[in-house]
């Protein structure tokens, strides 16, 4: 693969990550989030496969197909097991506005960039030059985890910060091993599920999910 397009390759699938991470903050219906982890984790794939192509590496070809098994289509369907209408109608109003939460993502963004280049520099490489978008990634998977009310647009966060922690592995080690990555895979979605039936139980007994409200019965 020549060297440039390899480059803008590797920067039009970060730049998707960047893009779903930031408009997973701006939406607050939790469809529009299930979608856009959906869109990432295809993405996260992408960047994998262009990466196993351009090193030669076939295990990372098989890792991409596992990451759009698991996080392109497989996490996002068990939060959406519900009926799409269903899930359409819960919306909450997070603890920051759209226009304040748009600019602490810039902020991330650019806060990533210095740290990345001021720990382990940002080298030579494309990929090294792309790892800040997965800190800036986990940065904003904490944003989302603090910002919102209910348990599972939390559940989003979460699994957006495991996401950006997957993207900083695969861009400046190349990766992990196929076995390793399926492992942490399997707990992820073992994470998901668990934490989704918890939250359904809460939504059914208490009315909702919103951990304000909770706290409030807890007082």
């Amino acid at each position: 693969m020549f060297d440039s397009v390899y480059a803008q390759l590797v920067g039009l699938c970060t730049g998707a990550l960047l893009l779903t991470s930031a408009l997973m903050v701006w939406r607050h219906t939790l469809l529009a989030s299930i979608r856009l982890l959906s869109a990432q984790g295809l993405s996260l794939a992408a960047l994998v496969a262009v990466i196993g192509v351009q090193e030669n590496e076939v295990e990372l070809l098989f890792v991409a197909l596992l990451i759009v098994a698991t996080k392109g289509v497989g996490l996002p369907w068990v939060l959406a097991h519900e009926s799409e209408a269903g899930v359409r109608a819960i919306k909450e109003a997070p603890r920051l506005n759209p226009t304040a939460s748009l600019l602490i993502v810039t902020i991330l963004t650019i806060l990533s960039y210095i740290v990345v280049s001021q720990l382990i520099g940002l080298g030579t490489s494309v990929t090294s030059h792309a790892a800040p978008i997965g800190l800036a990634m986990v940065l904003i998977g904490f944003l989302l985890l603090i910002s919102r009310r209910r348990a599972r647009s939390q559940l989003i966060g979460f699994l957006l910060l495991d996401n950006g922690i997957a993207t900083i592995a695969f861009l400046t080690s190349g990766g992990v091993p196929i076995l390793l990555e399926f492992a942490v895979s399997l707990d992820v979605l073992l994470v998901v599920v668990i934490l989704y039936v918890f939250a359904g139980r809460m939504r059914t007994k208490f009315g909702g999910t919103d951990v304000d409200q909770l706290r409030e019965l807890h007082d």
